[in-house]
């Protein structure tokens, strides 16, 4: 019941009026990846990652060779266009894209508890988990039916959030249970940030993707390729 309680408070889950969910509506989303319009599943890219700047490029570890780019649409819009990239020799190849949603005020470089924003930055994926059993994840799996509950009923619109969930490792400790509520940095600095299921609105800080999406990440991110985490709005990615 305490990792129930703590997954729920960590995620914001209990929302008054939330909208309901329609995964599998489109929705169109202007800007995201630079040329996200054109661009197709196996399409090369190049040696560096689209749409991202020095600054962040920088904080890519030299052994990546998976990169999830979440381009935030706007640094106070709650949506966001996930790009799953991997590199094949010195050459990145764009693999899927996901309409999705971030923190429901935005984004921010200075993320603490409660604020409502996802966090800018770069981040290792190591741990996954989930209400449901593993689809077959690369990455260390947690499965557990009462550790994931968001508490509310089932017809509601995030009764199914977290049948599959990726810790993004920040404020966490790598190697735990995405449900772990070890916060290194100090509780007030937030955590228990996840890639999980898209409800159809903005989040408490996590990013949000369909189940498609999820399975795709689970499936295909392998710790051995050091995969990571690039995401933020448009602007604060692209600086230099």
């Amino acid at each position: 019941m305490r990792h129930a309680i703590s997954t729920a408070l960590a995620c914001g889950v209990l929302l008054a009026g939330a909208a309901a969910c329609d995964q599998a509506a489109e929705r169109k989303t202007p800007g995201g990846a630079p040329g996200a319009a054109s661009a197709r599943p196996g399409q090369a890219v190049g040696s560096r990652l689209p749409g991202v700047g020095d600054r962040m490029w920088s904080q890519v570890p030299a052994g990546t060779r998976q990169a999830v780019v979440v381009y935030g649409e706007g640094q106070e819009s709650p949506d966001s266009l996930v790009v799953l990239y991997q590199k094949q020799g010195p050459t990145w190849v764009r693999t899927a894209s996901w309409p999705a949603h971030n923190g429901r005020l935005g984004w921010t470089e200075d993320h603490s508890m409660d604020d409502e924003r996802s966090p800018v930055g770069v981040f290792t994926l190591t741990d996954a988990g989930g209400s449901l059993a593993d689809p077959g994840s690369r990455l260390r799996y947690w499965q557990d039916d009462n550790a994931y509950s968001t508490m509310l009923l089932p017809e509601e619109a995030h009764a199914h959030d977290f049948d599959y969930v990726i810790a993004i490792d920040y404020n966490r400790l790598k190697g735990a249970p995405p449900f772990d509520w070890s916060r290194p940095d100090g509780v007030e600095r937030g955590g228990g940030i996840w890639l999980h299921l898209d409800h159809g609105d903005g989040t408490s800080a996590c990013v949000t993707v369909p189940e498609a999406g999820m399975k795709k990440l689970l499936r295909t991110l392998d710790p051995a390729d050091h995969p990571v985490v690039v995401m933020g709005d448009r602007e604060h990615l692209h600086e230099s």
